[in-house]
C-alpha cells in the first residue's frame, strides 16, 4: 500500500525570514490526519534567508536530523559544537536529556534549503551527542546508509530503529529498495521527479509505504531522494 503526501497539500509556516513547510503537523500547523508515520515524526523543509536562522531553543529526548540542500548552515550548541553544514552534508543532533542550540543561514548573501526531520528515540533521557558527515550523495542507482541503529557502512548511530538512506538518481536510472517483512517506508523526494511503482512524486512530495516487500524509484528528471525504513 503506497499513499501519497503531496508537496501542496502540506502546512505552511511564513515569517519575515523563514519560509517552511511542514508534511507532519509542526508549531502551529496542526492536522490530525499527519501526525507522523510510524517512527518519522517531523519533516520540515525550511528556507532561510541570508543572515537569519533560529536563535537558541532547547531540546530533549529527540533524534532531530539535518539535511542540507542549498547554501550552508551554521549550527551552535551548548556541548560547544560549532561547525558549518554544507550542501548535502547530514547532521545529527540528538537532544538526549537535554541541550540548547541554534541554527543561522552561514551566508550573508544567499539563501539556505535545508531538511529538518524528528525521530523519537528507543530510550530517553541519554547523553546529548553531535554528529555531522559529508556524504558522496552517489548516482546511478545506488542507496548510500546515512543513519541507522549500529552505525554500520559509515553511517551515522541513531539511537531509534529507523534506517535513512539517500539516493541522487540521474535521469532515466533507478533504484530498488528491499523491506523485510513487517518494515515500513517514507520516500521523501528533495528536489527532482520519480515513480514510485506508477506514482508520479515531484520535489516536496512523499509517500507512506506499508506492506510491500520491494519498491522500484525511477528517476523521471535528476532527482535527490530520502528513504525511510522504519518499524
Amino acid at each position: 500500500m503506497i499513499k501519497i503526501r503531496n508537496a501542496n497539500e502540506r502546512g505552511i509556516s511564513r515569517t519575515g525570514w523563514l519560509n517552511s513547510r511542514h508534511t507532519f503537523s509542526f508549531g502551529s500547523y496542526r492536522d490530525p490526519q499527519h501526525m507522523g508515520f510510524r517512527g518519522l515524526r517531523v519533516i520540515n523543509d525550511d528556507r532561510v534567508i541570508p543572515g537569519m536562522g533560529f536563535g537558541e531553543h532547547p531540546h530533549r529526548d529527540m533524534e532531530i536530523i539535518s539535511y542540507v540542500v542549498e547554501g550552508a548552515l551554521q549550527h551552535r550548541d551548548s556541548m560547544g559544537n560549532g561547525s558549518v553544514i554544507n550542501a548535502g552534508d547530514v547532521q545529527l543532533l540528538s537532544a538526549g536529556s537535554g541541550i540548547t542550540h541554534s541554527e543561522f543561514n552561514a551566508s550573508k548573501t544567499e539563501p539556505v534549503r535545508f531538511l529538518q526531520i524528528w525521530l523519537p528515540p528507543s530510550s530517553t533521557g541519554l547523553k546529548p551527542r553531535y554528529a555531522q558527515q559529508a556524504r558522496s550523495r552517489t548516482s546511478g542507482g545506488e542507496l548510500e546508509l546515512l543513519f541507522s541503529p549500529d552505525g554500520r557502512d559509515d553511517s551515522i548511530e541513531i539511537r531509534t530503529d529507523a534506517y535513512i538512506y539517500g539516493t541522487k538518481l540521474t535521469s532515466g536510472n533507478d533504484v530498488t529498495v528491499e523491506l523485510a517483512k513487517g518494515r515500513h517506508a517514507w520516500v521523501q523526494v528533495v528536489t527532482g521527479a520519480i515513480d514510485l511503482a506508477g506514482h508520479e512524486l515531484v520535489e516536496g512530495d512523499g509517500a507512506a509505504i506499508s506492506d510491500e516487500e520491494m519498491l522500484k524509484i525511477t528517476a523521471k528528471a535528476d532527482a535527490d531522494v530520502l528513504i525511510f525504513d522504519l518499524k
